[in-house]
């Protein structure tokens, strides 16, 4: 019988298939034609049967499929170490959206993604799952470098490096998806970042398009305690079903993470046939969670392995996320036999390309299937002596044992892409330079803001940063009386009143130029004196005085911005040196006295309990003319109040509270 041709057999191998059945062939060989294996089996056989136009020595390795990193942010190798130790919403809307917002462009993310790929080709990995910006120019790097990846363009809810909008961002998935679709290495998909940075809408429109063109969907799911909470919250129920309500479930989705998920959520991604991507280190050093790995792999979930984003791992070592994900489940279950070395493993090639929706061309060593293969040397010091009487036992070595140096040569799709530890796609000494750069561009940046309250303020979105001028005075008063008795007489006319219960937390900085920030939370109260609304705000006041018209103080106005996070959040990321909180009943009426618009607060003070009322009267102003001419018009109103000169305060609550 004549021999068939093939471009490739590689000989001398531990072949580990890592298919359905496991097949293993402790000395095998694999033919490879142009892009896709042909054949795998004992090398007695292979060589009788194939004629190759090339042979490859293995020296006794292991023969085995790359691996799949099922989630990660690629091009974010450029802010690896940026700003670690801080929470997750501190560090994703407080360093890395505002250094993405000022840095990310084409560039960024074809540099970004070029390190990432050196990165993952020297530790074994031939295909990822990204999820980023301009992922258009992600891609394009990603096949230059000749790896296969799932690649997500980012779709938000809120502008972002690329798009203006949303319909921009979707507008950009839908052209990218249109270009790449059918290429040999990259799948395009639509990527909504997440439930809670994402509207139904969006989600709706999301997998619209990814069901329209038959492609993938990618998306962060339930990656915090937190994230459930907002959404039972906000929709009345948890994430999943909220998802699913909106048909998302409908697309072929990988979703990231999945932590904080219940057995019926897992019962319907297994009913959607979802994959997951559990990504251990990102989880950890986040404290996002522990996701319940054992119980999705008993469901029959497919579930990857990601190493997430290198600014959140801080590494693509996926040798390195294979152990962890094992010693996990183990200590998470309290089970040493939980996820042994083998299952493990599966997850990070056959499984992980399932998950993504691509194991039908990667993820095991099958004839058909394209040829993404990687040799690994375990005959290192730090993986001897090798026991053989156990025929798993490869299994553990790879994954308690093997470090993501051992990895030699990498092919993907038919190509070597390392030869003997020798990258041949990528130059890693240009790659340092250029990233060097980058770094001397983002300190900069993050220096200068870090001296800044107001540009951390802004930074973070939603500040107004026009200033203005306000004058405004102060008297203390024993009862509140005749404030209201002129409020509700004729010689003011009355334009609207308020009632609020406010809780107030100050920001105390070591430079007084930084000014004060407030977080404020004013519960509105209804005729009947209970709450109908709350709002939360920031306000940054500026130097405490700027003149005084006798009692009446001009001082800098402020910028306001719209608290949309926790106080814990504003907390961390602004990191005051002092903190003050006070608590009050307020009445305030926007009035006019001699056709000028003043607004006349009325406090009492809860927390610190105090005795009396405060009333406050303030005026914005543009000029020191209006300031001194608005200046005479509240002393008239200060004598209908009764106020006597001696009654009036400088200071503001923090320092009357305080004693300073």
């Amino acid at each position: 019988m004549s021999s068939r041709s093939c471009d490739l057999l590689i000989t001398n191998v531990l072949v580990l298939t890592m298919d359905e059945a496991y097949h293993r062939y402790s000395s095998g060989a694999v033919a490879i034609s142009g892009d896709s294996i042909v054949a795998v089996g004992p090398e007695a056989e292979m060589r009788a049967a194939y004629a190759p136009a090339e042979t490859f020595d293995g020296r006794g390795k292991v023969l085995m499929p790359g691996l799949v990193n099922a989630h990660t942010h690629a091009a974010m190798t450029l802010q690896r170490g940026l700003a670690d130790d801080r929470r997750l919403d501190v560090w994703l809307m407080g360093y890395m959206m505002p250094v993405e917002k000022e840095f990310v462009s084409p560039d960024y993310c074809r540099l970004g993604t070029q390190i990432a790929c050196a990165e993952m080709i020297r530790s074994g990995v031939t295909s990822f799952a990204d999820m980023f910006y301009f992922e258009e120019d992600v891609a394009r790097a990603t096949a230059d470098a000749g790896m296969r990846a799932l690649c997500g363009q980012t779709v938000l809810k809120f502008p972002s490096p690329d798009a203006g909008s949303f319909e921009d961002s979707l507008a950009m998935a839908r052209g990218f998806i249109e270009r790449w679709k059918g290429h040999p290495l990259i799948i395009p998909a639509p990527a909504p970042h997440a439930p809670y940075t994402c509207t139904a809408e969006i989600l709706r429109a999301c997998t619209e398009l990814a069901l329209d063109h038959d492609v993938p969907l990618h998306i962060h799911i339930s990656e915090t305690a937190l994230e459930v909470e907002n959404s039972r919250r906000e929709h009345g129920m948890p994430v999943v079903p909220w998802v699913k309500k909106q048909g998302l479930l409908e697309a072929k989705v990988l979703a990231a993470h999945c932590v904080h998920v219940d057995d019926g959520e897992l019962r319907t991604f297994k009913h959607y046939n979802t994959g997951i991507s559990h990504n251990p280190s990102s989880n950890l050093k986040l404290a996002s969670g522990f996701a319940p790995v054992t119980k999705m792999l008993d469901l029959g979930l497919n579930v990857g392995i990601g190493t997430d984003g290198p600014a959140s791992n801080n590494d693509l070592d996926m040798f390195e996320e294979v152990r962890l994900a094992a010693f996990l489940a183990k200590s998470t279950t309290n089970d040493p036999t939980a996820l042994p070395a083998r299952q493990a493993l599966t997850m990070a090639t056959r499984l992980g390309a399932q998950a993504m929706h691509i194991g039908h061309l990667t993820g095991s060593l099958e004839p058909g299937k394209r040829a993404d293969l990687i040799l690994v040397d375990l005959n290192q010091l730090h993986n001897l002596p090798h026991f053989t009487h156990d025929p798993d036992a490869v299994y553990a070595r790879l994954v308690y044992a093997a470090h993501s140096h051992d990895v030699t040569d990498v092919m993907v799709n038919g190509r070597w892409l390392m030869r003997d530890r020798k990258l041949l796609t990528l130059n890693e000494e240009e790659l340092l330079y250029a990233a060097d750069g980058y770094a001397r561009r983002i300190d900069q940046f993050l220096i200068e803001r870090e001296g800044s309250v107001l540009r951390k303020l802004v930074a973070i979105g939603g500040a107004e940063q026009g200033e203005s001028f306000e004058v405004q005075v102060k008297a203390k008063l024993t009862d509140d009386t005749q404030v209201v008795s002129v409020m509700e007489g004729k010689a003011v006319t009355m334009i609207r009143p308020r009632h609020y219960h406010q809780y107030d937390t100050y920001f105390l900085f070591a430079d007084p130029a930084q000014g004060r920030l407030r977080y404020r939370e004013d519960e509105f109260l209804g005729p009947d004196g209970k709450s109908q609304q709350m709002r939360a705000r920031l306000t940054l006041t500026g130097p405490a005085k700027e003149d005084a018209f006798e009692s009446v103080v001009l001082s800098r106005s402020r910028f306001i911005a719209p608290a949309t996070y926790s106080l814990r959040f504003y907390r961390e990321y602004f990191n005051p040196t002092g903190e003050r909180t006070i608590e009050k009943d307020r009445r305030r009426w926007l009035i006019a006295f001699h056709g000028v618009e003043f607004f006349v607060n009325l406090d009492r003070l809860i927390k610190p309990a105090g005795d009396g009322f405060y009333v406050e009267i303030k005026a914005r102003t543009w000029s020191r003319r209006d300031a001194k001419e608005k200046a005479i018009v509240m002393h008239e109103l200060l004598a209908l109040f009764g106020v006597t000169p001696d009654q009036i305060v400088t200071d503001d609550y923090t320092e009357l509270v305080s004693g300073d």
